[in-house]
């Protein structure tokens, strides 16, 4: 049976922020089958929060897997749909740029893997240590490992958001992958960067503490939206620990509505 080592507390939240007037992004928090994600939809009008569904939707048909490479597979061939579901949207289109990046978490008994695609970012809480799993797809974070640019430069550097992957975008999806063993109380976020825009790691780690999924989902989101958030803004926080040290509800997800200044 998948999962049966561990349970999960999740908590998650997405918003429009204070500046764009819809919310591109969508998420998925699927304990049963061991699946949560993040999808920041690019598009616009064309559809970007179509894009970002269209991930949700073919990642929420994965049954529960027998493995965790099994499990792997399965999410790995919907998002091959998803790329494709997406391209020919665009084609409808008349060929504009469609897509979303994505962040994922898959775990499997005691494994856990992160999957990502662009600019939405996954991170691990461990004994109070945030360390960022993935790494960002965008011409920035090339730059600054080619060694082009220092971190400083980075910071305000014209083109810090221009990604270099997204679902839908090319012919094929070019995900890339982590993995790893599954600890108690591991503690994990994924985001998308209307989140990282405006705070950094060690911000977020300090909101992250001591709270409840949904509590530190809750205060990350009201901290963003005090400082402008620019960007829409979705989180999903997983805390992890052995079935005997934490009840086995999950914190469904809950939508804010409106927009604040």
């Amino acid at each position: 049976m998948n999962n049966t080592r561990y349970r999960f507390e999740t908590g998650a939240v997405t918003h429009s922020g204070c500046v764009r007037d819809h919310n591109e992004d969508r998420f998925l928090a699927a304990s049963e089958q061991g699946i949560w994600l993040v999808a920041d939809g690019m598009g616009g009008h064309f559809g970007g929060d179509l894009a970002a569904q269209m991930i949700v939707d073919r990642a929420e048909s994965v049954s529960r897997a027998s493995s965790a490479p099994d499990l792997n597979a399965r999410f790995r061939d919907r998002i091959v749909q998803a790329n494709q579901d997406i391209r020919d949207h665009s084609a409808r289109n008349d060929g504009a740029t469609i897509g979303a990046t994505l962040a994922t978490l898959l775990i499997h008994e005691s494994n856990f893997a992160g999957i990502w695609c662009g600019d939405s970012r996954l991170y691990r809480l461990r004994d109070g240590a945030l360390t960022q799993l993935s790494r960002d797809h965008t011409e920035v974070q090339e730059l600054l490992d080619s060694g082009a640019i220092t971190a400083e430069q980075a910071e305000t550097w014209p083109r810090k958001n221009v990604i270099t992957r997204a679902i839908g975008v090319e012919a094929e999806a070019d995900l890339d992958h982590v993995s790893g063993d599954l600890r108690d109380r591991d503690t994990f976020l994924l985001c998308s960067d209307g989140l990282t825009g405006h705070m950094a790691d060690d911000e977020i780690a300090a909101i992250m503490r001591g709270r409840s999924s949904q509590a530190a989902c809750d205060a990350l989101l009201e901290e963003t939206l005090q400082r402008g958030a620019s960007d829409n803004v979705t989180l999903i926080i997983v805390r992890c620990a052995h079935k005997t040290m934490v009840s086995d509800d999950d914190i469904a997800g809950r939508e804010f509505e409106g927009r604040r200044a």
